[in-house]
Parts: C-alpha cells; sequence; structure tokens
C-alpha cells in the first residue's frame, strides 16, 4: 500500500520518482500504533526538505498523512515516509519546490535479527547527514560484500576512519565496557540518537581507525528496522555476538517509550 498526500498512488504519481531517484525519506517501525523516537523522525523530514528542496515541509501535515496511512493497522508495522517533487525535471532540479509525502507500509521483522558480518571498503556517502534516496553506491558495495561471503558494508574513509554500515549506524564497545561511536561522516540515524540519550552505558564519539578494530571488545550495528544488532565479524575480525554491554543497550532501548502516532 502506497499512499501520496493522502491518497492512493497511482503509477503516474511514481513516475518522477523512480526515474529521477530525486529525494529524502526515512523509516520507522511502528508497535501498536506508537513509534520510538517519532518526533526525531519527524524532525529529519523537516531538516532534509530544506536541504534537499528548500523548503519548508509541513510537520503536522505530514504527521497526518502518515497516521491516515496506519489507520486500522495493528501490531508491528514499517512505515516509510518518501519526500519528492513528482514534477521535478532532470533538467531543472532548481524548480522543483513542491515535495509530496509518500507513505508506504511493509512488514516488520522481529528484534533484534541474528548477528551480521561485514566487509570494509573505503567510501564516503555522499551528503551523509541526509537521508536521501540516492541508494545506489550504498547497494553496490552491500552486493560486493554479499558477493565476498559478509552480509552488509561498512565504509572507511580515505584517512582510515571508521563510519557508519551501509544503511546503519555502527557502534563499538571497549574491554571497560564503554560505547565509541566512530567521529566520522554519518548519517544521525533516529536509534543511535536514542541510544545517545541513555544516562547509561558510558558512551564516547571518538574516532575509530581501522587499527583500532581488533582492540574492541564488541561491535554492533543500529537502525529502526533492526534496533540494536550484534556485528560478529569485521572482514577478519570476530566479535562476541553476547557481550552484556549489547544486551544493555538492547534492553533500555526496548524500555524507551513509543510516541503515539
Amino acid at each position: 500500500m502506497a499512499e501520496l498526500n493522502g491518497k492512493l498512488a497511482t503509477l503516474d504519481d511514481l513516475q518522477a520518482l523512480a526515474l529521477t531517484n530525486y529525494g529524502h525519506f526515512t523509516s520507522m517501525r511502528m508497535e501498536d500504533g506508537t513509534v520510538r523516537g517519532l518526533s526525531l523522525h519527524l524532525d529529519r523530514l523537516v531538516r532534509d526538505c530544506r536541504i534537499v528542496f528548500g523548503v519548508e515541509l509541513d510537520r503536522e501535515r505530514t504527521r497526518d498523512y502518515i497516521r491516515q496511512a496506519v489507520h486500522g493497522v495493528k501490531g508491528v508495522a514499517g512505515i516509510r515516509v518518501t519526500v519528492f517533487d513528482p514534477a521535478l525535471d532532470m533538467g531543472r532540479p532548481s524548480d522543483a519546490k513542491d515535495p509530496h509525502v509518500l507513505v508506504n507500509l511493509r512488514p516488520a521483522g522481529a528484534m533484534p535479527p541474528p548477528p551480521l558480518t561485514a566487509k570494509t571498503f573505503t567510501f564516503t556517502r555522499d551528503n551523509a547527514q541526509v537521508k536521501h534516496i540516492g541508494l545506489h553506491p550504498q547497494l553496490r558495495l552491500r552486493r560486493d560484500a554479499q558477493l565476498a561471503g559478509f552480509d552488509d558494508a561498512v565504509f572507511v574513509e580515505p584517512d582510515g576512519r571508521v563510519s557508519e554500515g551501509g544503511t546503519w549506524n555502527l557502534g563499538f564497545v571497549t574491554h571497560d565496557g564503554t560505547v565509541v561511536w566512530p567521529d566520522a561522516p554519518v548519517l544521525p540515524g533516529t536509534t543511535m540518537l536514542l541510544l545517545q540519550g541513555l544516562d547509561a552505558p558510558k558512551q564516547i564519539t571518538a574516532p575509530v581507525r581501522l587499527s583500532d578494530i581488533p582492540n574492541m571488545a564488541a561491535a554492533f550495528a543500529t537502525n529502526t528496522t533492526i534496533g540494536v544488532r550484534s556485528v560478529s565479524a569485521l572482514d577478519d575480525v570476530q566479535f562476541p555476538q553476547d557481550h552484556p554491554v549489547l544486551a544493555e543497550l538492547r534492553d533500555a532501548y526496548a524500555a524507551i517509550p513509543g510516541e503515539r502516532l
């Protein structure tokens, strides 16, 4: 199911999105009509709309579109909200100033999913602070990682700083139990921001270089879809799947109350 500005989306409505691939989005997990970090998701949509289209997105109308799309949906569901301008012309993208709101519903899996393995690649995501829909580079590297026998890709800056995963934030745990978020160009993920707001465990943001990875006690991935997911291997470095700090993060994240749509 897909609704555009509160009405059932047609093929014609979606042509610009399919053919030009210009816009931004957020994905969220709804549980019994509530979403953890809903305000942060809406903040992201408004902020990114200013960057991508140079206009102000109507926050409350967007929330109404989401609320209408999920009306009557019970239990757990995935929601993707994409903002794009159906009238966009590839020759004049600067004229695209009428963003529309597309809401898609999809199944949501159980949390957390099994541990993942990742292969590192030197890569900087374009406009990293924006959750834009230009996903070809990330998906290409995810494919390359899977062809090499891994689940996903992790990006590394040219100077050796580790940044983020294909579509998720990456965190590490030191041997003294401190959570380290890489200081590098990354998307400010909603799950990461919620975890950073916790009183415990101790958390810092600091550069993490490839050479630092073997000295870490654990690694994990975060996003709205997966919550806190163990990373069992980065390249040839193996990590435990059941580190107590990861359990603490999962429990704390699960205890964060959702906001009602």
